[in-house]
């Protein structure tokens, strides 16, 4: 006789707002959850930042993770329904994905680490312009931009501040990197670069004292940079659950003829 697929144990985690937390209330009286620590899968009810928050928390255990939106924007999430969660869950398509490590030296002397799954961003701090020089793979490329800052960003990133700063949409499995201009003075016509998953971009702060700069890792920031360096970290790997009707690799791609 063929043996009963075990039932998946599931874990409902909510984002601080009063919607996440009374959606999470009616699952509870729904299903039988566990703590994320015993999970198969965890249900994450919010939006964007709240799976971002997630998948940092819950990385060292790999545990998939199916997000339902209660949150503003939501592009990360699958549609919120309360019925039939264990079924959605069976039939969920996986998406892995590899976040960016970002080295940070500071003005001080100090190094810090961080992951993102969206983006690496260096964001100037005061009303003056920063002055970056961008190098890949050790070689200078752009020795001087006059900018607000610059941004790196995964596929699954692509969409979402790298959209807004009019950088391209990556699609899914495209094994590349956006390298993305915010609010370039000099030079006004680069629009940026896409570049193999296997690059490594460092930018050097100019006149770092004059004209600080400040780095953030999807939502780590390290303040008064000097230099920082990113690269794709392939020995890490996270796993996103979506609906095969409205799977992430179809949205991005959807993203791209949005007019």
């Amino acid at each position: 006789m063929p043996q009963p697929t075990p039932m998946l144990k599931v874990a409902v985690v909510a984002a601080d707002t009063p919607d996440a937390r009374a959606a999470r209330d009616r699952l509870h009286a729904c299903h039988d959850a566990v703590p994320p620590e015993e999970a198969d899968v965890i249900v994450a009810l919010g939006g964007d930042g709240f799976m971002l928050e997630t998948l940092h928390k819950h990385l060292d255990r790999r545990t998939p993770i199916f997000g339902m939106n209660q949150g503003s924007v939501g592009f990360l999430m699958n549609r919120f329904q309360e019925d039939g969660l264990r079924e959605r869950l069976q039939a969920a398509q996986p998406v892995n994905i590899h976040p960016l490590s970002m080295r940070a030296r500071t003005r001080a002397g100090t190094e810090e680490e961080a992951l993102a799954f969206n983006e690496v961003s260096l964001l100037r701090e005061t009303r003056q312009a920063a002055k970056l020089r961008i190098s890949v793979d050790g070689r200078v490329r752009l020795p001087e931009m006059i900018c607000d800052g610059v941004l790196v960003c995964t596929a699954a990133g692509s969409t979402a501040y790298n959209a807004s700063a009019h950088g391209p949409i990556l699609p899914m499995g495209s094994n590349v990197m956006a390298v993305t201009p915010i609010s370039a003075f000099r030079p006004r016509r680069w629009r940026g670069a896409i570049l193999p998953h296997t690059a490594r971009v460092g930018v050097q702060v100019l006149e770092a004292s004059k004209r600080p700069v400040s780095a953030v890792a999807d939502y780590t920031e390290v303040r008064d940079v000097d230099t920082v360096e990113m690269c794709e970290n392939r020995d890490v790997r996270v796993t996103m659950l979506f609906d095969p009707e409205h799977n992430l690799e179809e949205r991005i791609l959807a993203e791209q003829f949005i007019p």
